[in-house]
């Protein structure tokens, strides 16, 4: 028994020293714009942090058009992702309904953008919502999603719930998760679950995949809501180290920029701290979480070498 463990643990260290032979380059697979930033500013920031691509919604006052708009005259950089957060969603109103049509048949989006499901009450400008995996407005993204070959992005903050709620969104999402084998489905914010958590997850599921917005210290240290923090000072914590090599085809990078603040201050240093992380990793599972999996899952075209 102790020599199988000595060999186990020899082997991931053998695997976690393998330094990465080529450029790390990131698809950041989910962030927001509102009307402080302009396209401009954008690409400027992804060029600072080292992103190629962002798959970009938008946010408050900044429509779902202009980002289409902006996607058209920089294709190789972002991905229109179609709007669903708004006071239409929240109401569950028929405008909500309608404008997500609209912007389906219009053709010119290449992601659907996350389906909140519980968001905790942060600040004055993103209140609580509480909608279930099982709810309607769910039902209409899912089938969008489904339609055009789409992952669907799940917002659960786990960590913020608990008792007889936390228990039925999980129940429900395992339902989703059940009943829909072949859809692709993300979890934002690694939902707020632990390592082991995340593991029982994927091993019991084929088709849960998890985005790793918000999981590092930059971004923890910046807030106070109970986001899982992956690292432990700027290297990833052991368990997290284990379960990306185990399992490199299920993680997902994102940063989740909502306001101007977040493409303006924290951006770059969070990206610094990713990419000395995945330099750490053997050098597919680097790609595969850095950029691999979006463009797998999203269907979009790596760079040309």
């Amino acid at each position: 028994m102790y020599k199988s463990a000595f060999i186990a643990i020899f082997c991931l260290a053998c695997l976690t020293t393998q330094a990465v032979s080529s450029e790390i380059y990131f698809i950041d697979a989910h962030s927001q714009v509102d009307e402080e930033n302009d396209r401009a500013e954008l690409i400027q920031r992804m060029d600072a942090a080292g992103v190629r691509k962002t798959i970009l919604s938008s946010r408050r006052k900044r429509s779902a058009v202009d980002v289409a708009d902006w996607a058209e005259q920089n294709p190789d950089r972002l991905i229109p992702s179609v709007r669903v957060k708004s006071k239409h969603y929240k109401k569950n109103t028929r405008k909500f309904y309608k404008k997500l049509a609209k912007q389906l048949k219009s053709g010119r989006f290449g992601a659907i953008s996350e389906v909140l499901m519980y968001h905790a009450q942060k600040g004055s400008h993103a209140g609580e919502v509480i909608v279930y995996p099982d709810d309607a407005r769910v039902a209409a993204v899912l089938e969008a999603a489904g339609a055009n070959n789409w992952p669907l992005v799940m917002h659960i903050e786990f960590s913020a719930i608990s008792g007889e709620m936390r228990r039925n969104f999980y129940t429900k999402m395992e339902n989703l998760l059940s009943t829909h084998p072949a859809q692709a489905f993300c979890l934002i914010h690694m939902g707020q679950l632990d390592a082991e958590q995340v593991t029982t997850l994927i091993d019991k599921y084929k088709n849960i995949y998890f985005l790793t917005a918000h999981s590092n210290p930059v971004a923890v240290k910046r807030s106070s809501q109970p986001w899982v923090n992956m690292f432990q000072g700027n290297t990833l914590a052991p368990a997290w180290t284990s379960l990306l090599i185990k399992h490199p085809d299920r993680f997902i990078f994102a940063v989740d920029n909502v306001w101007a603040e977040h493409w303006r201050n924290a951006y770059t240093g969070q990206l610094a701290i990713w990419r000395q992380a995945l330099q750490a990793l053997p050098d597919r599972v680097a790609h595969a979480v850095a950029h691999g999996n979006a463009e797998r899952l999203w269907n979009i075209s790596a760079p040309a070498q």
